[in-house]
């Protein structure tokens, strides 16, 4: 007789970064875990946010930085969330309209490849266009949002003065651009290649040049529930991973790119989807794909393991751009949503290579480098920011001071 299954729904939108819950459940990973699951596409993240807080559903595919939102009371319908997974690292990029990119430096693979002059380029074009840029966010709390705050802040742009910041679910932005209601937007793939195959868009900055791995989507819970189903969620975790390196692989991105164009799952051709998966981005309209080795990880280096100090330099840029204020209580809260101890402990038998600690210094590695694992060997790959600024979790009044100088 067979065991029996735990019934479990999980709410997510439609981009590329979905892929690992696909997975999980397109190629059973989570069925030989005994988890019967069901995946619920949304479309907004307003939307996905209230289904996980009001126990819709058990957990979702969400913005690290809503998640901490949330737990801070920020973002409306204030509840305690936990994200002891991460779905991948990376994965986002910055389309402007033809009309603007035309005024930034003309060789698109140059722009990527100068983050630092493409911010300058991008700072003067703003003095040129017909009016202050309306530039599409996902959420004010999404990794995409506070990655071109960074980004632009660099070049002393002020993103509350000198852009129009509008939200927008990610499948809307490309009508939003169509339409000359937005004039470039950031999201998750596939909509930047989607927009770019339209003739409307030009990629002009991603993420993984921005801040070389760095956080984006995690898999969240309420942290009751998550504390009060302990075997389910460490089942679910197991799955997580074995579907997140099966993402990974090169060998099954031709298939993924297929499950994910189905209309229940992202619902765009896999001529879209691929791209991000394999890191060949098309920047401009019948130019040559672009290479882009880690453009967005799933699984390898430990891409999955929630570090605590990467929900610290989330809630750092929140204090910087005024909204949160600096609080010992809630940075200790801000750090505990990701829950590295629940990830410790799912995956303790799985073989699975881990950090030996859950805080690093971010943005001091321009190198591959072999570090402390709990089973065989783990390398942490390059984490570098565009600007060169390193983060200390631990001197975080610091490292904000040193924006003001």
């Amino acid at each position: 007789m067979s065991s029996p299954t735990t019934p479990m729904a999980i709410a997510f939108l439609p981009l590329t970064d979905s892929a690992p819950l696909v997975a999980a459940f397109e190629k059973g990973f989570a069925a030989e875990a005994g988890i019967d699951l069901t995946l619920h596409k949304t479309t907004s993240w307003a939307t996905l946010r209230d289904r996980l807080v009001y126990g819709q559903v058990q957990a979702a595919h969400m913005l690290a930085p809503l998640a901490i939102a949330v737990t801070l009371g920020l973002s409306q319908h204030p509840a305690a969330l936990s994200a002891p997974f991460k779905l991948n690292v990376n994965g986002n990029a910055l389309s402007m309209s033809t009309e603007f990119a035309a005024a930034l430096d003309p060789d698109p693979v140059k722009r990527i490849a100068d983050p630092v002059g493409a911010a300058h380029d991008f700072a003067a074009a703003i003095g040129l266009h017909r009016r202050k840029p309306v530039i599409g966010i996902v959420h004010r709390y999404s990794s995409h949002a506070l990655m071109l705050r960074y980004w632009l802040g660099y070049a002393g742009v002020d993103p509350d003065r000198d852009l129009a910041l509008r939200v927008l679910p990610p499948s809307l932005m490309v009508e939003a651009l169509r339409g000359g209601e937005i004039d470039g937007f950031i999201a998750g793939e596939p909509w930047s290649s989607v927009a770019v195959a339209e003739g409307l868009a030009e990629i002009v900055a991603v993420g993984s040049r921005i801040w070389q791995r760095g956080v984006e989507k995690v898999l969240a819970f309420r942290t009751d529930w998550m504390e009060a189903n302990a075997d389910t969620t460490d089942r679910l975790l197991v799955a997580m991973a074995r579907a997140a390196a099966w993402c990974d692989d090169p060998a099954n991105h031709d298939e993924l790119a297929a499950l994910l164009e189905r209309p229940g799952y992202v619902g765009r051709p896999a001529q879209f989807i691929l791209p991000a998966l394999t890191g060949r981005l098309i920047l401009r309209q019948d130019t040559p794909a672009v290479r882009m080795d880690d453009f967005m990880l799933f699984a390898r280096e430990s891409t999955s393991f929630p570090w605590r100090s990467q929900a610290l330099w989330i809630y750092s840029q929140m204090i910087r751009w005024g909204m949160v204020k600096p609080d010992e209580t809630a940075e200790r809260a801000a750090a505990e949503v990701f829950r590295s101890d629940i990830y410790r402990r799912a995956l303790a038998d799985a073989a699975l290579p881990m950090p030996g600690a859950s805080m690093k210094v971010e943005g001091a590695l321009s190198s591959p480098l072999a570090v402390g694992s709990n089973s065989g060997t783990l390398t942490l790959g390059p984490d570098k920011f565009f600007d060169g600024r390193i983060f200390d979790p631990s001197r975080i009044t610091e490292y904000l001071s040193a924006f003001d100088s």
